[in-house]
């Protein structure tokens, strides 16, 4: 094996593959990449078995100059971070590398000579790249973006319940709807699909997080899911993902669909006033309460070793009975940045039920929060 490549485009594909590969991975040979030269490219993978990251570079460019020249092809595995490191470092505009006897690869550019150890590419293990075994659609990448910006932040981080990690996505009668909740907060997003689409597929919010910052600039995003595995493809890239096992919980019941009392306020002002108050919210940790009437909506919180604060809203419109009610500050002001939009209504059954925060503007987009008991 052996090829020249411009060190830009071979950096840009490395840092796609490496970030699906761990340091701490106790299968000592998904400590490298794989590296495959074919008649149509290089093919760069990265895995960690949970993630895999397949990306290709082809040997000319949009205006057919060579991306990789003087070439042979064959495959090897390098280690990940090393390779990486050595491609950012180097400062010519091409990169040589050739696998010698399977076991040494030299890296060179004008300056700088490299001899490293490498493994045959037969013991790396198979992945299933395959995409034809599942359901298959594409969506706008703009469109995927929302739907995972304004969801996958509910998703759980601890891995006690490894089923509150998912993004749970269901295609169902021309919907497709997205849910994430951690048990304390929740949010739902629904886009028109095609009707003849139906699976539910419970899929890592990290990944899928992964999945959006590397298909930023791409125009569309192809993805299957079959029983075991979510496969999402743009531009040149393949990324692969686990699902997790297990049953969904049933959500239906959390969003309230009567309420008692409505406010409605602008976005920035309500998340700077939660932001000044949330100072001096010690004693309970991002804990600040919520006061409401016809006349005054305030912000406060308290704490007995430093003092209080109270932050006025305006302007502002409610509907209701006078309400008081406390929360996680955090999980407000990222619902309320999710929406997106300048102003916000929520919506609340009582002091300790879940409420509502909504754009009145956007019906396909719904998060839920449930109050802190502060007494």
């Amino acid at each position: 094996m052996r090829f020249t490549i411009k060190r830009e485009e071979f950096l840009k594909g490395l840092n796609i593959a490496v970030r699906a590969v761990s340091s701490k991975t106790p299968i000592s040979v998904l400590a490298n990449i794989r590296m495959d030269l074919t008649e149509d490219g290089l093919f760069i993978i990265g895995s960690n078995f949970d993630l895999t990251i397949r990306t290709y570079i082809p040997y000319k460019d949009e205006s057919n100059s060579d991306i990789i020249r003087n070439y042979k092809e064959g495959s090897t595995l390098l280690n990940a971070k090393i390779i990486s490191e050595i491609v950012r470092k180097m400062e010519s505009d091409e990169i040589t590398i050739e696998i010698i006897d399977s076991t040494i690869a030299t890296v060179t550019d004008d300056k700088s000579e490299y001899k490293l150890n490498c493994v045959r590419a037969e013991e790396y293990p198979e992945i299933d790249l395959d995409a034809s075994n599942g359901v298959v659609f594409s969506l706008p990448v703009a469109q995927f973006s929302s739907l995972v910006d304004q969801t996958a932040f509910a998703a759980s981080t601890k891995e006690q319940r490894p089923i509150l990690t998912a993004l749970n996505l269901e295609a169902s009668e021309g919907m497709l709807t997205a849910i994430a909740t951690d048990s304390a907060r929740l949010a739902k997003k629904q886009i028109p699909i095609s009707s003849n689409l139906n699976f539910i597929a419970n899929i890592p919010a990290k990944m899928v997080v992964e999945v959006e910052h590397l298909a930023e600039g791409a125009s569309d995003i192809a993805i299957s899911i079959s029983d075991k595995k979510a496969l999402f493809t743009f531009s040149n890239t393949t990324v692969v993902t686990r699902l997790i096992a297990g049953e969904f919980p049933n959500t239906s019941k959390v969003i309230p669909h009567e309420t008692n009392y409505s406010l409605e306020v602008n976005a920035s002002d309500l998340i700077r006033s939660i932001d000044r108050a949330n100072i001096l919210s010690i004693d309970r940790e991002n804990v600040v309460d919520l006061s409401m009437s016809v006349d005054r909506v305030e912000v406060s919180a308290k704490s007995s070793q430093v003092g209080s604060a109270v932050e006025k809203i305006s302007p502002f419109r409610f509907e209701g009975q006078n309400l008081q009610i406390s929360f996680n500050s955090e999980f407000v002001v990222a619902a309320v940045k999710a929406l997106g939009s300048e102003d916000v209504t929520f919506m609340f059954v009582g002091e300790m039920r879940p409420f509502v925060i909504k754009n009145n503007k956007d019906d396909s987009v719904v998060q839920v929060v449930t109050p802190v008991r502060t007494f």
